[in-house]
């Protein structure tokens, strides 16, 4: 079923309190004002050296023929008014335009490749990691183990302290599961890259996305019940809650992840 978000005037603003929107407090203005943020307002947020601008959805812009993506490359971000999707893809991008332009240079490649109508592997892939993307970070491989068997309740329950001292952390990339955070107790599951060990997590997902080392095919991609970070969903609180909800689901036979990338090595 297509999600539907609620209204702005119906929105439950106590979900802007907790993770994973409270993460994004610094654009809480364009959340919670009654009016919609114009795209003049996103636009004044980017660095004076942007090469992409955001520019509003009309038909005048659509006529022009291209593909979303194409539009990007020449420096226009297409975004539709009064909108929270196309308003938390504006959020993504003033947070995380590394990571961004990575997948829209690597995107472009492809559709230059099979064409404005065939969707190739690789394609499948950057959609699915722009839409409903995280990036975690680990230091201890016991963690990493128990996610390969989805053992969530050593995951979440027996490693908690990991979480909330920071040690394992959640960076919310995609647009979709950010809306989708609109709806309160929500559980949510996002498509997981995984950094191990220290060093800049988000840098070295854009570097290997940029080289082609990853997302290459969807199966890379680690789901993961993001709803069972602790204080993520008042249930968190309930042991049980770990091995009842519906979003904890186990490994499918045969199904293998695909090695953590190495966040200690530097990455040219």
């Amino acid at each position: 079923m297509r999600y539907v978000a609620p209204t702005r005037e119906s929105l439950d603003r106590r979900v802007l309190a907790v993770p994973p929107l409270a993460q994004w407090a610094e654009f809480s203005p364009f959340l919670t004002e009654s009016a919609w943020p114009e795209t003049a307002a996103l636009n004044a947020l980017l660095p004076r050296e942007s090469e992409v601008h955001f520019v509003a959805q009309d038909k005048a812009l659509l006529d022009d023929g291209l593909h979303y993506e194409e539009r990007i490359a020449r420096g226009a971000i297409a975004t539709r008014e009064a909108n929270w999707h196309d308003l938390f893809n504006a959020l993504v991008w003033l947070r995380y335009p590394a990571l961004k332009r990575a997948l829209n240079v690597r995107q472009v490649a492809e559709i230059a490749a099979m064409g404005p109508r065939e969707r190739s592997r690789p394609q499948c892939a950057l959609t699915h990691f722009d839409e409903a993307g995280i990036v975690v970070t680990l230091q201890d491989p016991a963690m990493l183990a128990a996610w390969d068997r989805h053992d969530w309740h050593a995951l979440f329950w027996t490693h908690r302290e990991a979480w909330r001292s920071g040690e394992a952390r959640v960076d919310i990339f995609g647009h979709a599961l950010l809306e989708h955070a609109l709806t309160p107790d929500k559980l949510l599951v996002g498509k997981a890259l995984v950094v191990m060990g220290g060093g800049n997590a988000l840098a070295t997902c854009a570097q290997a996305i940029a080289s082609g080392e990853i997302l290459n095919d969807p199966q890379e991609l680690r789901p993961l019940p993001v709803s069972g970070v602790p204080g993520w969903h008042a249930e968190t609180a309930t042991e049980a809650f770990y091995t009842t909800a519906p979003c904890f689901q186990p490994v499918r036979a045969g199904r293998l992840y695909p090695a953590a990338l190495d966040g200690t090595q530097s990455r040219p």
